[in-house]
């Protein structure tokens, strides 16, 4: 008796064709190039990168089912750090709140407690007032 006839039907692919093989690697190689590209705009002023390493995160993971594990593992080994990555990858991504809290990481993790400005600009400006 084999494998395949104890397992499911649902879990028994077909032989993917020649041709699907070569465009799934052309996509995962079109994400990786964009993680690349994205990774170089991060570090320039603006941060005009990180929407494109965002859309290569997306196609990679997608495509790669190694990737995939090893985001996923990366994931568990530091959660805070991919926390943010996870909530842009959603089919509905958070993008203001998720910029907001880096900001005040950043903030926090440069800045000395008296010159943080954050915190303070929020509620000056986006405080809700009370009623009386």
């Amino acid at each position: 008796m084999s494998l395949f006839s104890v397992r499911p039907p649902s879990l028994v692919r077909p032989p993917m064709s020649r041709q699907r093989r070569w465009s799934r690697l052309a996509t995962e190689a079109a994400g990786w190039v964009l993680i690349g590209i994205g990774l170089v705009g991060a570090v320039l002023p603006l941060h005009l990168g990180i929407p494109v390493l965002v859309l290569g995160l997306i196609i990679v993971l997608r495509t790669s089912r190694q990737a995939r594990r090893r985001f996923i593992g990366l994931q568990r080994r530091h959660p805070r750090f991919v926390f943010p990555i996870r909530r842009l990858l959603r089919r509905d991504p958070e993008v203001f709140p998720v910029a907001w809290q880096q900001l005040l990481r950043t903030e926090r993790f440069f800045l000395p407690k008296g010159w943080r400005f954050a915190r303070p600009v929020r509620r000056r400006f986006f405080t809700r007032r009370r009623r009386v």
